[in-house]
């Protein structure tokens, strides 16, 4: 959450309410949404590490607010995140432990464990096509993260089915 939130107020101040629509408005409903307090937590700790500072904004007939924007550290944190690559592949994959483990302990069938693991993916799939179908379709980045899911999962049912056949081969 602290890079999103960086990255929010490179466009300019904003207060922690604002950033929770603004993150709502731009990733729709297939994002998981955080709560205003968790945002505003996120926000102390920035504060506190130097990447943004935040200013009491009186209000007459509400509470204070604080007004938060990004500091030069905040923004080469920014620019460093940017620079990133992404996560290497999946390589510790709790499902393919589970499946590698299984034969030792005696205690789950490997294809059982596939058959459950698919069911989960397909309803998994089903969820996000609705999600999809009631999303705008004005939201573009909504539609892209929902995309790309559903072609993560098809990659994942794909792989599954791959672990089968070698399986079932090996017996």
């Amino acid at each position: 959450m602290r890079l999103p939130l960086l990255a929010l107020l490179a466009r300019g101040p904003a207060h922690g309410y604002e950033l929770k629509q603004d993150l709502e408005q731009l990733l729709g409903s297939a994002y998981p949404q955080p709560n205003v307090g968790q945002i505003y937590v996120t926000l102390g700790r920035l504060e506190k590490s130097g990447l943004i500072e935040g200013e009491e904004v009186e209000q007459s007939s509400r509470p204070n607010k604080k007004i938060y924007h990004l500091t030069d550290a905040g923004r080469e944190a920014l620019r460093a995140w940017y620079e990133e690559t992404a996560d290497e592949p999946r390589v510790r994959d709790e499902f393919f432990m589970k499946l590698a483990l299984a034969p030792r302990t005696g205690l789950a069938d490997q294809i059982a464990l596939i058959n459950k693991q698919r069911r989960e993916y397909l309803n998994t799939m089903r969820n996000l096509s609705k999600l999809a179908a009631a999303e705008s379709r004005d939201n573009r980045i909504s539609q892209l993260l929902i995309e790309g899911a559903m072609l993560h999962l098809q990659a994942d049912l794909d792989w599954l089915e791959r672990c089968q056949e070698e399986l079932e081969e090996l017996e």
